[in-house]
């Protein structure tokens, strides 16, 4: 008999998980109470890169001068079009999504999944009906949604959260984002450069202050922000938060993280903007989902715990994605490797998640792509280590694309020369990180990757530029 597995959500996480259970031989049933594809394609890496791509062309016009094009008039940014082409490119790929779950034999439930007992879930549809699907094995991806601060809860008018973000009707002409980190740096650059006048708030004493980003990447963000004329003020918090009839007043005081003999110095500064949008963490989707009737008990702040299994401390249920929290990592491609750690698992393989060699993907202007060690990271394991960095000026490409702002950085193992880390800022980050990511994955050097032709004249040659240097063979760099 084929065993039954039910699957609670559609995002990265599930729809993966539930087509490679089925792939295995299972007999699988997902649930989704809103859209398929989860956070990722609906309220995040999507919708805001197709808002970038916008952004992008938009300053591109701006300087098509530089490169030889006399504009015939203004651009000017529609942003009626610019949703609707948004909502366009949603609903394909949410098409395709069900088309891939019907190829591969994945029945699919719309409603609200809980769960009634061991052993059984059940799918709550808008009509008021239930329907129970027994199940041998279940994975819950029930994801997150923002984080919701009781001090300025959302109004989706003057204080925005993330998604509000990506449903605008016009761009306002001030805002001040509350957090600096992925989201925060994100939308600071795309709203500065669809013309709003954007001021960034964040509580640690650098932007992007994750320890996998190197200090050196926050650095060249923090830089080109100035640049573009976002300010930046960092080792500070919001405190209040007035509405008037024009907008909000924002006092700025201390920060909890700050130094106390820094903080005793610290003065409050008020800013009159249009509008506020809070940037600063997700709450988990795991307080209706019925753990108390199997037993299985999130943390306190509830998040659920698993092994690198990605099974719970109930056998036969598993989590993964988002729902798992900052004790793991909030990444779509990470739930979706968790995912076939999951259904291979349950199907009888043994595999173990590693999360060693993650890269990360941050969409600011220009890019942030990172993998492995930051230099700060491996200094508190101890670890000796060299760091080489290379400048994108070197590159003959990024002088042609006039995108020249960024380095890509290597940590390495000072004995072995083994690559830790790789932090890339600047066009096409993104792009470029997967090269370090399989560095890290597969234990390369330094030489490996400087033994290893890049073609010319390409982005990439920051690779090679920067692993000749880190051995001994600096060239451009």
């Amino acid at each position: 008999m084929e065993k039954q597995v039910v699957v609670i959500g559609a995002g990265p996480g599930g729809y993966v998980a539930a087509l490679r259970a089925s792939a295995l031989g299972a007999d699988v049933t997902i649930i989704e109470s809103e859209n398929v594809g989860g956070t990722c394609l609906n309220w995040g890496c999507i919708p805001s890169k197709i808002m970038k791509t916008t952004a992008d062309m938009y300053l591109r016009f701006h300087e098509a001068r530089d490169y030889g094009i006399e504009p015939a008039g203004d651009p000017r940014v529609d942003m009626a079009t610019l949703m609707a082409r948004k909502k366009r490119i949603i609903d394909s790929q949410q098409k395709g999504i069900h088309a891939l779950l019907q190829k591969g034999k994945v029945a699919f439930e719309q409603g609200k999944g809980v769960i009634e007992g061991p052993n059984l879930a059940a799918v709550l549809k808008e009509d008021g009906t239930k329907k129970e699907l027994p199940y041998d094995d279940l994975i819950l991806a029930t994801g997150t949604i923002p984080l919701n601060i009781s001090a300025f809860p959302f109004d989706g008018n003057t204080i925005l959260s993330s998604n509000h973000l990506l449903e605008l009707t016009a761009i306002p002409e001030s805002i001040l984002i509350v957090g600096g980190g992925v989201i925060g740096c994100e939308f600071a650059f795309i709203l500065s450069a669809l013309g709003a006048r954007v001021t960034v708030v964040e509580a640690m004493d650098r932007l992007l202050p994750l320890d996998a980003v190197d200090v050196s990447c926050s650095k060249i963000i923090q830089r080109e922000m100035k640049k573009k004329k976002i300010k930046v003020i960092t080792d500070r918090a919001v405190t209040k938060v007035e509405k008037t009839g024009q907008g909000a007043m924002v006092t700025i005081g201390v920060s909890p993280f700050s130094d106390p003999e820094k903080a005793a110095k610290v003065k409050e500064q008020t800013v009159e903007v249009k509008q506020m949008a809070v940037c600063i963490g997700r709450s988990p989707l795991s307080s209706e989902l019925g753990l108390e009737k199997i037993g299985l008990e999130p943390d306190d702040r509830g998040w659920i715990p698993v092994n690198g299994q990605m099974e719970t401390a109930v056998k036969g249920v598993y989590a993964i994605g988002d729902i798992l929290g900052p004790a793991r990592i909030m990444l779509a491609h990470v739930a979706s490797h968790e995912a076939m750690v999951a259904a291979e698992n349950i199907m009888g393989q043994k595999r173990t998640m590693e999360y060693h060699a993650v890269p990360g993907a941050i969409f600011t202007m220009p890019e942030v792509g990172n993998v492995g060690l930051s230099e700060q990271e491996a200094v508190k394991k101890g670890l000796a280590v060299t760091c080489t960095s290379v400048n994108f000026r070197t590159l003959g490409k990024a002088q042609a694309m006039g995108e020249i702002a960024g380095e890509a950085k290597i940590v390495a193992d000072e004995k072995t020369g083994r690559v830790l880390g790789v932090h890339i800022t600047g066009p096409h980050a993104t792009d470029l990180i997967a090269e370090g990511a399989l560095a890290v994955t597969k234990g390369l050097t330094v030489s490996d990757l400087a033994d290893t032709i890049h073609a010319h004249p390409t982005l990439a040659e920051i690779m090679g530029e920067v692993s000749l240097k880190g051995t001994g063979k600096a060239l451009h760099g």
